[in-house]
């Protein structure tokens, strides 16, 4: 995207400012947010040629009246073999941002990699799956511009404040949206004459012909395949990124996929940003120490950072501000709505065979909701209960690492179980 982005904010940052009154894009001025289901986004064949709809959900401030918001797409984590637009890396930051007045859409894109399990992957089934994953959020983008232009403008989106995200796999795709825009930065081992592969830097997953341009990335735990696809005139990124993970490498080296796979070199956020200092593109990096992938995952406070600066990231560029990449004002609900009991709620055993306990005795009387995700997202138990006590029956679980999340109405807490 060379040149073209700077281009694409001449006239923009007044326009924007009007709309950043009363804490919009700050702080959570909106008390709930509604979801519109599997809106069927585009289309394109998946890795053994099967015609595939690619769906996503849409999340809207509940009661907003505003008809021209900025736009955060997000695509989830999991290894490009698994994961969901409703999996708990991707599902609550949907929500917190459409409490700020963000429009924001969780996508599911193609997953699947060559390879895998038997023989093994390798770089060209690798960067088949990435290519894959970055046709479809370019086909994503062009349905918001499609929508705005030809349909009425559904969801109130101003479509030149559209941001792309992702975790994980996700984030690798998404830095991808934001750099890979030359055909021949394509590798010449891929065959793009393969169903599912066509279409060069756009893609052929729906609504060509309509633009893809962005007003910036947010790459949480990702990796771009060369850092030189970032030039001059690129847009900003932000990059949250711990400095010891072990799933996406934090600087240059070979990713291993699932600790198992060596497949191809990548650089981490550790080395995207010293390349955009060098291209004197806008950039924010955060890189904590320690091995979490990713970062925000099964630690509310380390959740609640990654919101404030993704906040303060994309609010500059919508409002017209100067950018403060660490800034701690809080955001609206994310603690006022919501004090972390993590410490207080007991579940045990952990590890756990077959039943796993959940003592709510330390937290407020009323309501709590309960939902239980794998290590890809998956939803795997839900229930809202008033009683102090619950047992869920895990017998039926594999073997990993499960999340609970649990809610009541001035309440929250995360706990990580391992079987």
């Amino acid at each position: 995207m060379k040149h073209i982005f700077t281009l694409f904010l001449i006239g923009i940052t007044v326009a924007a400012s009007a709309q950043c009154a009363g804490n919009r894009y700050v702080k959570q001025i909106f008390s709930s947010s509604s979801v519109t289901s599997d809106i069927i986004y585009g289309n394109n064949f998946d890795r053994i040629g099967n015609a595939t709809d690619l769906l996503m959900d849409v999340h809207e401030p509940s009661g907003d009246t505003e008809t021209s918001r900025p736009l955060m797409i997000i695509a989830h984590g999991g290894n490009f073999l698994g994961g969901s637009k409703t999996g708990t890396d991707v599902l609550p930051l949907c929500q917190d941002f459409a409490q700020m007045g963000y429009v924001t859409a969780s996508v599911d894109y193609r997953i699947g990699m060559d390879g895998f399990p038997f023989p093994g992957p390798d770089s060209t089934g690798a960067t088949e799956a990435v290519i894959r994953c970055y046709h479809d959020m370019k086909a994503a983008i062009r349905y918001f511009y499609w929508d705005a232009r030809e349909n009425g403008n559904t969801y109130g989106i101003d479509t030149n404040m559209i941001f792309i995200s992702g975790v994980s796999a996700g984030a690798i795709g998404a830095v991808h949206v934001g750099y890979l825009d030359d055909v021949t930065e394509i590798p010449t081992y891929i065959d793009t004459t393969e169903l599912g592969l066509g279409g060069g830097v756009e893609g052929l997953s729906g609504n060509q012909g309509y633009p893809s341009a962005i007003a910036g990335v947010v790459n949480l735990a990702g990796a771009i395949r060369d850092v030189a696809y970032i030039e001059a005139g690129d847009p900003p990124i932000l990059s949250i990124h711990a400095t010891g993970d072990g799933t996406v490498p934090y600087g240059t080296a070979v990713i291993t996929l699932l600790g198992a796979f060596p497949i191809v070199q990548v650089s981490g956020s550790g080395d995207i940003h010293p390349q955009c200092d060098a291209m004197n593109i806008t950039n924010c990096l955060w890189s904590p120490a320690g091995a979490d992938h990713p970062v925000h995952i099964g630690s509310a406070p380390l959740y609640d950072t990654t919101a404030m600066y993704m906040r303060n990231f994309m609010s500059s560029i919508v409002c017209g501000t100067t950018l403060d990449c660490y800034s701690t004002l809080s955001i609206v609900g994310m603690d006022d709505l919501g004090t972390d009991l993590s410490g207080s709620i007991n579940v045990y055993p952990n590890p756990v065979e077959n039943q796993i306990n959940i003592d709510l005795s330390d937290a407020p009387t009323g309501v709590t909701s309960i939902k239980m995700y794998d290590a890809l997202g998956k939803v795997v138990f839900q229930q809202s209960t008033s009683n102090e006590r619950i047992t869920i029956d895990a017998s039926k679980f594999e073997s990993g690492i499960y999340m609970i999340d649990m809610m009541g109405s001035n309440w929250k807490a995360t706990k990580k179980v391992v079987k």
